[in-house]
């Protein structure tokens, strides 16, 4: 009778510990395909210019022309990391691309890129702010994105920090006799995530609006809600593990990373755009942001458009609803 209870007290801390493994061993497995992705396209740079000629034909005149006048040049800077982490480096060397404005002005555009994407992915935003409005852009790489160095993806949280470090750069660069630059930050997917987190610090007064473009309510909502439609999983285990994983690596957790619980400390202007047919980041997170987000703010839905798209398919719309936005909060 004892050796069988012995044997059942074996089995059982035998099946404890291959499940613990397995919990684990499938934790780590998420938080690399999330945050080390395979596919990060944002490190092909040649490859993403050749990429936009073809998507978006109506920029090739236009950066053709600021690449022949050198209006279009690359940055580099080291920042210092503010966040702790095993696995996080003292100091980081970032990238960013800027294009000055045709003629001096102290308005200026920092535009955001999405997961895996880089600063070249943004050239269409570029294209519109530099050519329709006249103004300087500065489209940074993100950790780990494009030119700049870092390993893992931080979805948008840790990136505030550098986002703010470049925007006193840009206001460095292009401040008027007034003494500071005019600026709007205007980030897609990831960088609309970004955005918003960005949106709830102490930001200076240089920064004088923002447009987010189909960003997500907070890392935990999108990878939960990833978790089931790629893998058919739900929360339990996985995520609690691999949001516990990245608080000691990284310095941030799933539930910490939440633009939703940034904007609702924002009281500067916001611009929320979503496509209509988001099945990535669901469009039904605008709503919900929207709704947390304390005036002013406004808030446009493009029917139709699935995620990232509504730039492509609205060109014109979409460009007039920011120019309707700006003129209200940042040309005035």
């Amino acid at each position: 009778m004892k050796l069988n209870r012995k044997h059942a007290l074996r089995l059982s801390l035998a099946l404890v510990v291959l499940m613990m493994a397995a919990v684990i061993g499938g934790s780590v497995y998420l938080l690399s395909f999330a945050l080390h992705p395979a596919n990060n396209k944002g490190r092909d740079y040649a490859g993403q210019y050749a990429m936009m000629r073809e998507r978006y034909p109506w920029i090739v005149t236009w950066l053709d022309s600021v690449s022949s006048h050198k209006a279009l040049r690359d940055t580099f800077v080291t920042m210092a990391n503010k966040r702790t982490g095993l696995f996080l480096a003292d100091s980081t060397r970032l990238h960013a691309l800027f294009v000055k404005a045709p003629r001096k002005t102290a308005l200026t555009a920092i535009v955001i890129p999405g997961y895996t994407d880089c600063a070249v992915g943004m050239l269409q935003f570029a294209c519109f702010y530099n050519r329709e409005l006249g103004m300087n852009v500065l489209v940074p790489d993100l950790h780990a994105n494009g030119k700049s160095g870092g390993k893992a993806m931080q979805m948008g949280w840790n990136d505030r920090d550098d986002v703010l470090r470049w925007a006193a750069i840009a206001d460095n660069m292009f401040r008027d006799s007034t003494g500071h630059a005019r600026i709007v930050i205007h980030g897609w997917s990831m960088g609309g995530a970004t955005t918003m987190n960005v949106a709830g610090e102490n930001t200076p007064d240089y920064i004088k609006c923002f447009v987010e473009d189909c960003g997500y309510t907070s890392a935990w909502d999108e990878f939960s809600y990833q978790l089931g439609q790629m893998f058919g999983l739900p929360d339990f285990p996985l995520l609690y593990t691999a949001s516990a994983l990245c608080k000691v690596g990284y310095g941030w957790s799933f539930g910490e990373a939440s633009p939703m619980r940034q904007v609702t400390k924002c009281r500067k202007p916001m611009l929320f755009i979503h496509g209509g047919n988001d099945d990535f980041v669901p469009t039904r997170m605008v709503y919900t942001l929207y709704a947390a987000k304390p005036a002013p703010k406004m808030l446009v839905v493009f029917h139709g458009s699935a995620h990232a798209k509504s730039f492509k398919d609205h060109k014109e719309l979409y460009g007039l609803w920011v120019k309707t936005f700006l003129r209200k909060y940042l040309l005035n």
